[in-house]
């Protein structure tokens, strides 16, 4: 999820509190904005609008002061041709995208996929007795670890081989998500129960996530929009991928539903936040009115 734009400050030095150098913003023209901000559409599907220029000022000047470079226009350059690119473009993602989730976000949705998708996907996989979830975009991990908690609480897939996979553009976020330690600002909405039980205290504000929830998840970096690495994500029963496309432009949203697609089984189930729609994206899943939320689903090959 992006930044918000912040109120604007002086384009003075000042020091920050780690201690490191502020370097002043430097000014970006409109040509050389558009120029980035293609770029990075064309890279991960995130899409900054006309009036996100100070925004990418502002998160891409200490890049442009760590490299010694002199404006914007050479760092556009360097994006395109320097042996550093795929490095520096990890590394804007970090910049560029903030992390806003908590356990347990959108209740009604996590209840239908608890009372009504997993008994379903129960009986469906009964001879194979495997699982595999995706959560697209998982940040800190705290989804994937959420749908983790849901299946040791139906307490019916004991044996059954799972795998719930989070992945993410941004490494700092990953490195959150496998650490596994969360402040209160996590548990926002997690009843008690759950902290008691899948959670030891780890020191004063800080709860670790319990092996028995972490063994049944790994997390891996991913762009959405690289054919290469996708194609290495297995077949998925359920795919998350909430409050993410809303930041892609149309074609990029296309791009990342057609993949989506290609990665579910037949009948699986695609979740997408409250906020995003496949409306004039993809006619390829069927909106299915759950007892307790809306979902889409892949078509069945007639």
């Amino acid at each position: 999820m992006l930044k918000g734009p912040e109120p604007s400050q002086a384009n003075s030095s000042q020091t920050a509190h780690s201690g490191l150098f502020e370097p002043k913003i430097i000014p970006m023209s409109d040509e050389t904005f558009r120029l980035i901000r293609d770029l990075i559409r064309n890279y991960c599907g995130i899409y900054f609008d006309d009036s996100s220029k100070y925004l990418l000022e502002r998160r891409l000047s200490r890049r442009v002061a760590l490299l010694n470079l002199n404006d914007f226009r050479d760092y556009y350059r360097f994006l395109l041709y320097d042996s550093r690119k795929e490095e520096e473009l990890s590394a804007i993602m970090d910049v560029l995208t903030v992390n806003e989730t908590y356990f347990f976000r959108e209740p009604n949705l996590l209840r239908a996929f608890s009372e009504e998708i997993l008994p379903e996907l129960r009986e469906k996989n009964q001879t194979s007795r495997r699982l595999r979830i995706w959560s697209g975009g998982c940040s800190t991990g705290e989804e994937p670890y959420t749908i983790a908690m849901l299946l040791l609480e139906d307490g019916r897939f004991f044996g059954w081989d799972i795998q719930i996979t989070g992945s993410d553009i941004s490494q700092r976020v990953l490195q959150v998500a496998r650490r596994g330690v969360y402040g209160k600002n996590s548990f926002r909405q997690t009843d008690n129960y759950y902290i008691r039980k899948y959670f030891k205290e780890e020191g004063e504000g800080l709860w670790r996530i319990k092996d028995s929830v972490r063994e049944l998840v790994s997390f891996s970096y991913l762009n959405l929009l690289d054919p290469f690495r996708t194609k290495l994500i297995e077949t998925m029963d359920v795919i998350f991928c909430r409050n993410v496309l809303i930041y892609f432009d149309m074609e990029s949203r296309k791009k990342v539903i057609d993949m989506f697609y290609n990665k579910l089984r037949n009948g699986g189930y695609l979740l997408l936040g409250h906020a995003e729609s496949l409306l004039n994206i993809s006619s390829s899943f069927v909106l299915v009115h759950l007892k307790n939320d809306v979902v889409y689903r892949k078509i069945l090959p007639e």
